[in-house]
């Protein structure tokens, strides 16, 4: 395998894009005629993506939007999703991206919580109505809602299925982009530098609260452009997003990361081995990243063409932990000439480290590489005092990709913020001599299933609203599938016998399907410490014994 350079290519190049609009212009003017994406029967080319998004920012803008308004997306992955988040970009508005697997509770909260002046949605898509899930919990603040697409009938969209506003399907929302010219797009768009707020991804922390991490323009370009830089991205790969839009791996390593060497996006909505395994062969995907779990799945598969995965040649993945075998397997059994692990969090704009072309597969496999270029990866110990390498502490980064901060929250924004730039992530991990990261523990006590972050607090203040359940505490456990899931030990109220069914399907109402617990136990009181915290690591012992008994 050669090495790819890992210079930061955008670093001190003030010709560089400093926004996603004028990458999108840089990409089109290159590449005009080329696919830019390809979904289904729709393929559009870089020019034609352009005209798209130029359209879809007329429109907002005529909605009334301003600049700096907050746009929400909660939909699926698909072509009006890329032509929509560079549509609002366009017109100077800030992407508030919204995870498809939410409730209506939580989606409305989320615009609430952002003040999202617009929301792009689906209707019915895959037996999940959207609209019937947001109801009558939208917020008076949003505006308008915009049906990007429907596998049902949107006829009498404008009769609306929320509380305020107008329901539109695409087409009724783009007949007004009319009424703005050209020119109060390209001066929106002039207006952008790479200071502007480009979005704000949730991540819900220690405390169970969403938190905004806002992030600018500049960050996220030259991160990505750094991103592709080091997996060797070209404008020859065929680039099959499987992660969701609404995470910072299929929006800004997906989205972004292509537009920055014009390589065309397929976006794939539902993680579907056989589906993914289909699309791989017929269009010649060379690019495809995704967890662990993808790649397993599909060497798992009982039916695996590799000859049909010929095209293979580029994987990123990471999230959780991954097994040596599975490494040289990707390579030997899929035909990957290049697999990259790393390790990034919201806040620092969704990257941190990288492994490169070239490490080794236990390299790969057992640490999440080292920085990338521009970045500072230390970690620290209880004293604030950089360890020494191969000494654990708490991983704190520093560099142009750490968050601006919270949304409205300058307090959390200085627990998490030191007063010289060092972020504090609340994972514990070890840097080698050489400068890769190892993940050891999580000082936030967060566990990742399938890829996606799950917080015990937030998934315990659940449980504490169901009338049979007086105390909950959740943890992680392995799963060979998913890598985690959720462990909930409740404490029910006097008098009432915990159902753990029951309990199950209730938080399938309430919260988004990873963050339900896969298992509930019924316990007569948590174990506390002097201080009044829960001793979890108690409750893992318990766990590990009672699934070990099952197993």
């Amino acid at each position: 395998m050669s090495e790819h350079p890992t210079n930061d290519p955008l670093a001190g190049d003030v010709t560089a894009p400093q926004t996603t609009p004028a990458l999108l212009a840089q990409v089109a003017s290159r590449y005009g005629d080329d696919p830019g994406v390809v979904d289904g029967d729709v393929a559009l080319t870089w020019a034609q993506l352009a005209g798209r998004a130029a359209e879809l920012a007329r429109a907002v803008a005529a909605h009334g939007i301003e600049a700096g308004d907050r746009v929400a997306i909660w939909a699926p992955n698909c072509w009006e999703w890329v032509v929509a988040v560079l549509g609002l970009h366009s017109a100077g508005a800030v992407l508030v991206p919204i995870n498809t697997r939410y409730r209506g509770e939580e989606a409305a909260h989320l615009l609430e919580r952002s003040q999202a002046r617009l929301l792009f949605t689906v209707g019915e898509f895959l037996g999940t109505d959207y609209l019937a899930l947001l109801g009558d919990r939208r917020p008076a603040v949003t505006d308008t809602v915009v049906v990007l697409r429907s596998d049902a009938d949107t006829n009498d969209l404008t009769t609306g299925e929320t509380q305020g506003g107008a329901v539109l399907d695409l087409a009724m929302f783009l007949g007004r982009a009319g009424e703005v010219a050209d020119a109060e797009i390209d001066a929106r768009i002039a207006a952008l530098d790479g200071d502007s707020p480009s979005d704000i991804l949730f991540t819900s922390g220690t405390t169970g609260q969403p938190k905004g991490a806002v992030c600018t323009h500049g960050q996220v370009v030259r991160a990505y452009a750094a991103w592709a830089n080091v997996v060797g991205l070209t404008h020859d790969d065929r680039y099959l997003v499987v992660s969701p839009f609404f995470h910072a791996f299929g929006y800004k390593a997906g989205i972004i990361a292509a537009m920055t060497v014009g390589s065309p996006i397929y976006p794939e909505p539902v993680f579907d081995v056989n589906k993914v395994m289909e699309r791989v062969a017929a269009e010649q995907i060379s690019m495809l990243p995704g967890p662990p779990t993808l790649y397993q799945s599909m060497l798992n598969h009982p039916d695996l063409d590799t000859e049909a995965l010929a095209g293979l040649r580029l994987a990123v993945t990471g999230a959780a932990s991954v097994p040596v075998e599975l490494i040289e397997a990707m390579g030997d059994t899929l035909g990957f000439e290049t697999v990259i692990t790393g390790y990034g969090l919201t806040e620092a704009c969704g990257i941190a480290t990288m492994c490169r072309d070239g490490d080794d597969p236990m390299t790969i496999a057992t640490t999440s590489g080292r920085a990338i270029p521009g970045v500072e990866v230390v970690t620290f110990d209880e004293a604030g005092n950089p360890t020494a390498a191969g000494v654990s502490g708490e991983v704190r980064i520093r560099g142009y990709n750490v968050m601006v901060g919270y949304l409205d929250d300058p307090e959390a924004t200085a627990e998490t913020i030191d007063a010289d730039g060092w972020l504090a992530t609340g994972d514990i991990g070890v840097l080698d001599a050489d400068g890769n990261l190892a993940i050891t523990d999580r000082l936030k006590d967060m566990f990742i299933v399938g890829g996606f972050n799950a917080y015990p607090a937030e998934i315990e203040r659940q449980l504490l609203l169901h009338p049979d359940v007086a105390q909950a505490a959740v943890i992680g456990v392995p799963d060979g599938r998913l890598g985690e899931v959720g462990y909930a030990f409740v404490v029910p109220t006097a008098g009432v016998s915990i159902d753990g069914a029951a309990i199950i399907a209730w938080c399938r109402e309430h919260l988004a399907n990873f963050k339900v617990p896969r298992y509930v136990e019924s316990i007569d009181e948590l174990p506390f410490n002097a201080g009044g915290k829960v001793m979890k690591f108690q409750l893992r012992d318990r766990a590990a014994e009672t699934l070990g008994d099952h197993s």
